[in-house]
């Protein structure tokens, strides 16, 4: 009887281990068919994303028609927050300038006064050119934040949002080259422009204005004027197009998305 036993409780386990295995197999097959449907589900998606965006006009539009899409989600959200970004770029850049700097001055007729006010403001226009470069940095940083917690929020595939965060860090990376180049070329522009002024208080009543031109008696004081005229001319126009250079990299680089949405 006892042996009989044995055979019966050896089968029971033997039983039970073959429906472990079992189950364990159908478990494994289910995790294997639902791995390929998200894999089918997300290429759907990046499909219908490529579509949206070549047929449309923007991305908003391209989403007002797939809604749900996940990918145009977080390309419409990285459109938003590339333009604010540059929107506070620019506000800051303005901020560089004291007020009475900005409003400009004819430098003809100004008093002594007029130009000791001046060197000062361009005296803090100069530090401040050579000292806002973290707050730059700061915008940047808080618009890669935002999109990082954003993909995150939307359960995007690992690949795609690593993909999706090492753009951003090159497009970044590139303002952030630039925005330097025009910082220094502005500190550049306020120091050759304070060269000027500087010349101008030296020689104050000495000079005389000519139909806006400035007449000075003797060749080196006007040698000198000019020296840091053409500076400042210089320095300004390759402030200028850095300037429009920052803005062109910071408009939303719709081909780049394209990429990452189909993969590429």
């Amino acid at each position: 009887m006892a042996a009989l036993s044995d055979q019966r409780a050896k089968a029971r386990i033997a039983i039970a281990f073959v429906l472990l295995f079992v189950v364990a197999a159908a478990l494994s097959v289910g995790v294997y068919y639902l791995g390929k449907l998200q894999e089918n589900i997300a290429s759907q998606e990046s499909r219908m994303a490529l579509e949206a965006i070549n047929n449309a006009a923007s991305i908003d539009e391209a989403l007002a028609r797939y809604p749900a899409n996940r990918f145009l989600k977080l390309m419409a959200m990285a459109t938003t927050a590339a333009l604010e970004t540059s929107a506070a770029s620019e506000k800051l850049s303005r901020e560089i300038e004291p007020p009475a700097l900005s409003r400009g001055i004819t430098l003809a007729a100004a008093s002594r006064a007029d130009l000791e006010a001046l060197r000062r403001d361009l005296k803090v226009a100069e530090t401040n050119a050579t000292t806002f470069m973290p707050r730059y940095l700061a915008l940047l940083k808080a618009e890669r934040d935002r999109l990082e917690n954003y993909a995150l929020s939307l359960s995007m595939e690992k690949n795609v949002a690593n993909r999706f965060m090492q753009d951003i860090d090159r497009r970044h990376a590139e303002i952030a080259a630039v925005i330097s180049k025009m910082l220094a070329a502005r500190a550049e522009y306020y120091r050759a422009y304070d060269k000027c002024v500087a010349a101008l208080l030296a020689e104050f009543g000495i000079y005389k204005v000519t139909n806006g031109q400035f007449i000075f008696p003797i060749q080196y004081m006007a040698d000198r004027y000019n020296v840091a005229a053409n500076a400042m001319t210089s320095a300004a126009q390759r402030a200028a197009e850095l300037e429009e250079a920052r803005k062109t990299l910071a408009q939303p680089p719709l081909k780049g998305w394209e990429q990452i949405a189909g993969g590429g």
